[in-house]
């Protein structure tokens, strides 16, 4: 005897590949029937449906609520009816961003971006499911199973003993488990309501230091709704490109583009996959995919990243925490960086209080809480010969202005040593220990106020 039909067994029917159909019955009696834009999985007992017109079908739903819902399989081509009741309408809060991110890529897709506009997202409780008798095509050869690339993941995360490792672990894995190419992680700037980007693998230019206010694009999304955020196809409103930079320069704004890192993301990506890093209620972060393939990342591979991102939010704080408490120094081999040498023309350093961003010569470096940091070590190396420091005096000092709540130091040091090493800088930082760190110096620095 077979067991009955789930939600979770027809989930590839809810991708948006091939339209749904829904039937509806007016209270007269007559029936219609339209297509849908998205049929969104809830949980194993509900599903969401796009709300975008005021027609036949929404005057039908409000008067009775039963519907029958057609939706196919896009690979087996497998036809399965749906019974459902319609509850109410969401129109705002994760729900509802996640399902308006997914028609934005769906309605790019098919050319209708500017008809299709989510208006809600009305919540429909499921009272049937059943596979409609036909011959269905063969289901393609399994892909890669998530479960085991999830697993072998998490051995290398628990291997970690700081937050570089931790972040490098986590890109290594997702290239040699899930064959995921283009990926970056970021932490969130409390203060600047912003994320910033400290990891990034499969890009020309790293990004390192590049930075994503809350609410914009599928990562600000998913940040600001604490909800992950997967889109399968080309979208315009929820991608990073070139074309606002080229925007503001046309609107004479290029200056303001020299204190901003270009976006490392992909131009024109398909399929993108953004998951909040969350622990102890508080968000910690984004890990975002991305491919040039549509209908890159399944359900499976969004609930395998879910799960990791709860093994990766946790151990951030927890290797944060510890690099609170300093150890006694560890010696270690320098860390390969600029020779030991000094340069015989000095490097003037240029620092703007205004918004604590730093300039090596004439080239931009970093700005925020991460430019203060770095203007305090090298104001202490070249006023007091000072090469050796520590977390805490960094936390203790307020002309870093770090914030009161999960200031993330720890992550603003990873992203200042990879962003000194990216730009081949003559100053480099590396750790010493537990909580300590080394600043060294291949030059003669000149520093400026500014």
């Amino acid at each position: 005897m077979s067991m009955p039909l789930r939600l979770d067994d027809v989930r590839p029917c809810f991708e948006g590949a091939i339209p749904a159909m829904m039937a509806t019955c007016a209270p007269d009696g007559t029936p219609n029937v339209a297509y849908l834009s998205q049929v969104e999985y809830v949980d194993g007992a509900h599903l969401a449906l796009s709300f975008q017109f005021f027609n036949t079908t929404r005057r039908n739903v409000l008067a009775n609520p039963l519907v029958e819902i057609l939706v196919v399989h896009p690979m087996t081509a497998a036809i399965y009816r749906i019974r459902a009741r319609y509850l109410r309408t969401e129109t705002s809060g994760p729900l509802f961003e996640n399902m308006k991110a997914r028609l934005s890529g769906i309605a790019s897709h098919t050319g209708m971006g500017d008809v299709f506009k989510l208006q809600g997202a009305d919540i429909y409780h499921v009272l049937g499911l059943e596979h409609v008798p036909k011959p269905d095509l063969p289901a393609p050869a399994a892909s890669r199973a998530p479960l085991p690339a999830l697993r072998r993941c998490s051995e290398r995360l628990a291997r970690c003993s700081d937050l570089d490792e931790l972040l490098q672990a986590t890109l290594d894995g997702l290239r040699s488990e899930f064959d995921i190419q283009h990926a970056m992680l970021l932490m969130t700037d409390v203060g600047g309501g912003r994320l910033y980007t400290v990891a990034s693998c499969g890009y020309s230019s790293s990004g390192i230091g590049s930075e994503v206010p809350l609410g914009h694009g599928v990562i600000g999304v998913a940040a600001r709704e604490r909800t992950p955020v997967r889109i399968s196809h080309m979208t315009a409103e929820y991608t990073y490109s070139r074309a606002i930079r080229d925007s503001l320069t046309r609107q004479g704004q290029a200056a303001a583009l020299e204190l901003e890192i270009p976006w490392p993301g992909l131009a024109e990506p398909h399929s993108q996959l953004a998951v909040p890093l969350c622990a102890g209620g508080e968000l910690v972060g984004v890990l975002f995919v991305e491919s040039l393939q549509d209908l890159r990342f399944s359900y499976d591979d969004e609930d395998a990243l879910v799960s990791l991102a709860a093994q990766i939010a946790p151990a951030v704080r927890q290797l944060q925490s510890c690099a609170d408490q300093p150890e006694e120094p560890v010696l270690q081999t320098p860390p390969a960086g600029p020779a030991a040498v000094r340069a015989a023309e000095p490097v003037t350093v240029r620092y703007y209080s205004a918004d604590s961003s730093v300039f090596l010569g004439n080239d931009y470096l970093i700005k925020g809480v991460a430019g203060a940091i770095l203007w305090k070590l090298l104001r202490d190396h070249v006023e007091l010969g000072r090469t050796e420091f520590t977390n805490r005096e960094l936390r203790l000092d307020a002309q870093i202005r770090l914030p009161d709540v999960s200031d993330n130091l720890e992550a603003r040091l990873v992203l200042l040593a990879r962003r000194l090493v990216e730009r081949d800088a003559c100053v480099r930082i590396g750790k010493t220990g537990r909580g300590r760190f080394r600043l060294d110096v291949s030059c003669t620095l000149q520093l400026q106020l500014v």
